[in-house]
């Protein structure tokens, strides 16, 4: 076969491979751009992070030790909504943790609520839900007996959440203020205890609008919170803008504490909400 016989076959050849690889491409494309997209949000919030600042104004020079398994936390990459984030703290109970504060880098009031564990308590894991504001890290970090500090973080998609309406009417929000109530589950084993703590409260933020008026609320939220068992308390919060409307807190622990629950909670306003639970339900 002559060479100008071979050149139109190898030109063909040649195409067929281009074809193959532009589609492979096209295919791919999508995955790249999502990568790209999610590498873009956190290198664009890290560029212009906040933490820097609050870190030294929270711990100083301190050290705070990453990457142990003293602390974990879990959140949703993409909020579905960003008033209702929730979040779980897992604790390593051989790290005798004694306090956990939790930071929302770019919301208006960055330190969400402050956690103080009681010694003994064995709290090994707490959740809540809480307001993002806008993409932005979310930082927890855990400070041991020994005054040793532990941090790590999760990176969460979401914005508007402190300005978002409340979602009950004020009026029933008003009436039904400062109602508790708490469940208690079955772990399936022996000394290991799951329970949850739920307080109606609007928790408003002072961010958010009145829809008729369209004047903002005043800011209006539970700030003190206590949680013992059997007169031992298991831990107490120190809360801000950043807790979600109608606050609630499912924690688990260790140990044979017997005994009624027993809440008290106060807000901005001077109000204090305190509730026995007699049979561990209600």
């Amino acid at each position: 076969m002559s060479a100008n016989r071979l050149r139109p076959l190898a030109r063909s050849a040649m195409n067929s491979v281009t074809a193959a690889i532009v589609l492979a491409a096209l295919a791919a494309a999508p995955a790249l751009a999502e990568n790209k997209t999610m590498t873009a949000d956190q290198a664009a919030a890290a560029a212009d992070s906040a933490w820097p600042g609050l870190k030294s104004d929270l711990f100083g020079e301190r050290p705070l030790v990453e990457g142990s398994d003293a602390i974990a936390l879990d959140a949703p990459h993409r909020a579905s909504d960003p008033a209702i984030v929730p979040i779980k703290l897992t604790l390593d109970p051989n790290k005798d943790i004694r306090k956990v504060t939790l930071v929302i880098d770019e919301n208006p009031s960055p330190v969400a609520a402050t956690f103080d564990i009681a010694p003994g308590s064995g709290l090994s894991q707490l959740s809540t839900r809480v307001r993002v504001n806008a993409y932005t890290d979310i930082h927890a970090i855990a400070e041991a007996a020994d005054g040793t500090l532990y941090m790590t973080k999760k990176f969460v998609k979401a914005a508007g959440g402190c300005a978002a309406p409340a979602a009950k009417d004020p009026e029933l929000a008003a009436r039904e203020m400062g109602q508790m109530k708490l469940r208690e589950f079955d772990t399936g084993k022996a000394g290991s205890h799951e329970a949850q703590l739920m307080i109606r409260h609007p928790n408003n933020s002072g961010l958010q609008k009145d829809q008729v008026t369209l004047l903002y609320i005043p800011a209006h939220f539970i700030t003190d919170l206590e949680v013992d068992k059997g007169g031992k308390l298991l831990f107490s919060m120190q809360g801000g803008i950043s807790i979600s409307e109608d606050p609630s807190f499912r924690f688990h622990y260790q140990g044979d504490v017997t005994g009624p629950f027993h809440a008290k909670a106060s807000d901005t306003e001077g109000k204090v909400f305190e509730r026995t639970f007699d049979g561990g339900q209600s």
